[in-house]
Formats: structure tokens, sequence, C-alpha cells
């Protein structure tokens, strides 16, 4: 872990209990006088506290020292990802979140399955365990999108990802933000809407599920 979460860090004092105090007094097994790196994901400081107290569910620490330390990639990028399995998401989401994803943006497409809800909360744990692991100091952005069209609308500069000769390095610089289809891609209605001049394809002639193609974008355009 390079540092561990707490939304209160940034405070003099900071008592840690449940989980975080089984992890880092049961597990690890810090003892009185050390120092311990936190994180609260809202700021870009990074605080170090020094245990201070430890009883038997709870422990004391005092803050020490915090400094700004911003731990992210140069470039940014927003990916419209049209809504599928919750489970596939919660399977990718910790990978996406370490390659430097910026923020994610659920949208109901026509072929997305209408039972299928994002549970933003149970994502957002997901995201704190992975910036903990990997040391950024923020997690990815997360907001729904009621339809492809206003999406578009919103976006006007997004590209789309889909069946093109035009591959996806050519436009890395231009690319802030790309569209992803849900398994089954894009409707026929839906493609009548896309500028032409945006749609950019992957050099593969298999097809990928949703998940691989996240991989793959935000691999060649973030990395």
């Amino acid at each position: 872990m390079q540092f561990t979460y707490d939304e209160n860090c940034g405070e003099e004092l900071l008592i840690v209990e449940n989980e975080v105090y089984k992890y880092l007094f049961k597990a690890r097994r810090h003892k009185v006088g050390e120092i311990i790196a936190f994180r609260n994901l809202k700021d870009s400081y990074i605080y170090f506290y020094k245990v201070i107290n430890i009883d038997r569910r709870k422990a004391t620490l005092q803050l020490a020292l915090s400094e700004e330390k911003i731990v992210q990639n140069n470039r940014k990028l927003h990916l419209g990802w049209c809504i599928v399995d919750p489970k596939t998401v919660e399977k990718s989401i910790a990978s996406l979140n370490e390659m430097g994803l910026e923020k994610i943006t659920f949208i109901h497409c026509e072929y997305s399955q209408k039972n299928f809800k994002q549970n933003f909360e149970k994502l957002e744990k997901i995201l704190i365990n992975s910036s903990s692991q990997c040391g950024r100091s923020s997690i990815i952005k997360l907001e729904t999108c009621e339809s492809l069209e206003k999406f578009l609308n919103e976006n006007k500069d997004c590209f789309i990802l889909d069946f093109s000769s035009t591959n996806i390095n050519e436009k890395k610089d231009e690319i802030k933000t790309i569209v992803l289809g849900c398994e089954g891609g894009f409707s026929k209605e839906e493609r009548e809407k896309f500028n032409s001049s945006k749609v950019v394809g992957l050099d593969s002639n298999l097809i990928l599920r949703s998940e691989s193609a996240a991989f793959a974008i935000a691999s060649k355009l973030i990395i």
C-alpha cells in the first residue's frame, strides 16, 4: 500500500477504527511512534500521521507532516462507456484506474440492457483501494448519461471507437473523449448520428469484449 485512505485525514487528530484499524494494527502491526501515510482523495495532499495511542478497537494518530504531491499520468482521457453488465465494470475498473483514466460516463444506449445499473458506492470502494495500491492521488470520476445522443451533444469533440479504416493511433493527440459501445455495439440509428471524421478503430481482426476494448483504448491513449 502506498498510502491508507481516510476521508477525515487533514485534521490534527485522526481516529482509526473498524477495518482500517484491523489492517494497520492487526495485519500490518504498526506501533506507537510510527509514521503512516494517508490520503483523503479529495485534495492533492499526502498526510503523514504519527501513532500516539493504540486501544483494543481504535487508534489515535497526530498529524506530523503534510505535503502536496500529485501523482497521475500527464495525459487525460474521458471514456464514454455504453452500459454493460456491472460485474464487467467491477472487474475492470481497478486496472483502468491504475492506467490513469480520468473519467467514465456510463451511457444508456439502444443495445444496453435496461436492468443494468452501476453501483457507484461499490465502484468507488474499488477505486479507493486501487489508488491506495498504485499511489494515484485521485480516483476515476464517475457519471451517467441518459442517452448517446445527449452525450454526443454535450461532448462535441468526442471520438467513437467503431469499425473504421482510421486507426486510433493516428488520432492519439486529438482524442480527449472517446465513446465505447456495449457488447452489441451501436445501432444503425446511433451510427447515423456519428461524425464520420471522428470514428476510429483498432488494428485487429478479432472481436473484442467491451472491457478488452476499454483496456486497449486506455493503453494506447494514456500510457
